[in-house]
């Protein structure tokens, strides 16, 4: 895989976020195979070529994939394989100054069928990561928007809350953010300055192969079958937000943040069906709908955040527009699949 796509993406994140306060401080990235470690690890890798001084160790669960490894290679970080959802293997994880806890689930299908891993990813693992803490430091736990589940408003501020059970379909997911949340703020009482931010649907270049969220498996459909087939009508609202866009946000909050949570995600909204016309239009593929209609269980109608707070605290202005990132992310897929 060529990484020069989000190398110069992390430059350009780089360019806009000011990050002094990492220099010689060691730095533990967890989830670094995800999209948003991946990323983590890309900026990490650009500071220290342009001779910041960093300790960086990327957790990951199992063998990342090639162009994460040839990340941490080059940046010549430390490679930790743990399993965070283990309590004993959690421990094992050096202390940090900057703890970015980006490990976890993001994949409906996946968070649904490991629920109690998904659980204490985000509770015991975040209790546990943040006694690793230093003193003075900073550490990021990488929420959700779907603690809004529930919610009667269309557009999600930080002061709501969903109002699903922990009967719900996704409880194990949506329930274990929001624990983590709490233990956040609990350390966060006691001076620590740990931070929440709620992302949602961060797309981009970055991803592995058979990447189930639907951006992705539509891309994947369009290159390697010549299609795309929807389950049902495709009338759910997404709004959208470019990993680049995302991760700014995201080093921002962790470093220079003054609230407890943070929305971050994109202006690019659009339904399901919208989405799979414009890739299949990018790609030159059809779009079929079906006669009849399966639907992910529990899976909300819409998901809007208010990013008021962010783009005010961070002077955030300029978001990647859909048909910019769905172009970055389908030259990405290209190299995947070919």
């Amino acid at each position: 895989m060529d990484n020069s796509i989000i190398l110069n993406d992390a430059e350009r994140i780089c360019q806009r976020v000011n990050f002094d306060r990492l220099n010689h401080k060691t730095i533990l990235v967890t989830g670094a195979s995800g999209l948003v470690g991946t990323y983590f690890l890309a900026c990490l890798c650009h500071l220290r070529e342009a001779g910041m001084k960093l300790d960086v160790h990327a957790q990951v669960l199992s063998d990342p994939a090639g162009h994460t490894l040839e990340l941490i290679r080059r940046g010549g970080f430390q490679i930790a394989r743990v399993n965070v959802a283990s309590h004993e293997e959690c421990s094992t994880l050096p202390d940090a100054d900057i703890i970015l806890h980006s490990a976890g689930y993001g994949q409906p299908a996946v968070f649904m069928s490991n629920p109690v891993a998904t659980i204490q990813v985000n509770t015991t693992a975040t209790a546990t990561l943040l006694q690793k803490l230093r003193p003075e430091g900073a550490f990021l736990f990488i929420s959700t928007s779907e603690i809004y589940s529930g919610l009667k408003k269309t557009l999600a501020h930080e002061d709501d809350i969903g109002s699903t059970t922990p009967l719900h379909p996704r409880a194990s997911y949506i329930e274990g953010k929001r624990c983590g949340e709490a233990i956040c703020n609990a350390y966060r009482s006691k001076g620590v300055q740990a931070t929440s931010a709620r992302l949602a649907l961060a797309y981009g270049p970055g991803t592995r192969r058979q990447d189930k969220r639907v951006l992705n498996s539509f891309i994947e459909r369009a290159l390697c079958l010549g299609r795309i087939e929807l389950l049902d009508a495709g009338k759910a609202v997404r709004t959208y937000g470019h990993v680049t866009d995302a991760v700014e946000l995201l080093w921002q909050a962790a470093l220079h943040g003054t609230q407890p949570v943070y929305n971050v995600g994109g202006h690019s909204t659009v339904t399901i069906a919208e989405l799979a016309r414009m890739i299949g239009n990018m790609i030159g593929v059809p779009v079929i709908f079906p006669s009849t209609q399966t639907e992910m269980a529990g899976a909300p109608e819409e998901v809007r955040l208010d990013l008021t707070r962010v783009e005010n605290e961070f002077s955030k202005t300029d978001f990647v527009n859909l048909e910019t990132g769905l172009q970055a992310t389908i030259d990405w897929q290209r190299q995947l699949y070919r």
